[in-house]
């Protein structure tokens, strides 16, 4: 699997997200946001940071660097898209997916191992995982607390396009396990689609057992199964 890890000033994950792609068997590659073509990949990375700073809004001015209109031609193009909190945040800016990700419920910064519940495990994103499996990743956030109008949530949720939730360690959905006051616990989501995903967790930060934990690692293996070596 050939992979693009996109970086912008600011970008702080893009080391973690090479490593847990490598590790799947996959060939990953640094590309500048300052580009604007992208070599052929199966999958397109934004990993999380603070791009920009995060100064005017998260994500936001990333949204408009030029290397985007390359992932939106590439995106609609039917290559795989993931985005990891910054990246996530990236998505919403840009419209690839719905809603907006704002300051944290409790207004503080947040660095914490969470459980995800998985929802929707029909995609390469998510296929090495049982459907209603339960991970634990960590977060590491300020402006995680995911919004949308009601006929959207609505939306994702008839579509089945909500790919993770915040639980408990059983899988239970409460108010209780949610970190950041997402609507509906959602923490991650696909497009009508399903070749982008969005999560504000960090499943990058969770492959190795030596590092706290292997959460994570189903997700970049599953994605190297289902999308295959290319020449």
């Amino acid at each position: 699997m050939n992979s693009a890890v996109i970086v912008f000033p600011g970008t702080n994950r893009e080391r973690d997200m090479v490593l847990a792609l490598s590790a799947a068997g996959a060939r990953p590659v640094e590309v500048w946001h300052r580009e604007t073509r992208l070599p052929a990949v199966d999958l397109i990375v934004i990993p999380g940071g603070f791009s920009y700073g995060d100064y005017l809004r998260a994500g936001c001015m990333a949204g408009h660097s030029p290397i985007i209109r390359e992932v939106k031609k590439q995106a609609e193009a039917g290559v795989h898209v993931l985005g990891v909190c910054n990246g996530f945040q990236v998505l919403t800016e840009t419209g690839l997916l719905p809603g907006a990700l704002l300051r944290n419920a409790h207004l503080k910064f947040i660095c914490k191992d969470v459980h995800l519940k998985v929802e929707n495990n029909g995609t390469p994103f998510l296929s090495g995982y049982e459907s209603g499996a339960v991970m634990s990743v960590p977060v590491a956030h300020h402006d995680g607390n995911y919004f949308a109008d009601e006929a959207t949530l609505d939306a994702l949720d008839g579509e089945g396009r909500v790919a993770v939730r915040y639980c408990g360690p059983d899988g239970t959905v409460t108010r209780y396990h949610n970190p950041n006051g997402s609507q509906r616990n959602i923490a991650g989501i696909y497009n009508k689609r399903g070749n982008i995903l969005g999560m504000m967790p960090h499943p990058e930060d969770a492959i190795d057992k030596l590092l706290g934990g292997i959460g994570g690692k189903p997700l970049f293996d599953g994605l190297a199964g289902a999308l295959g070596p290319t020449s």
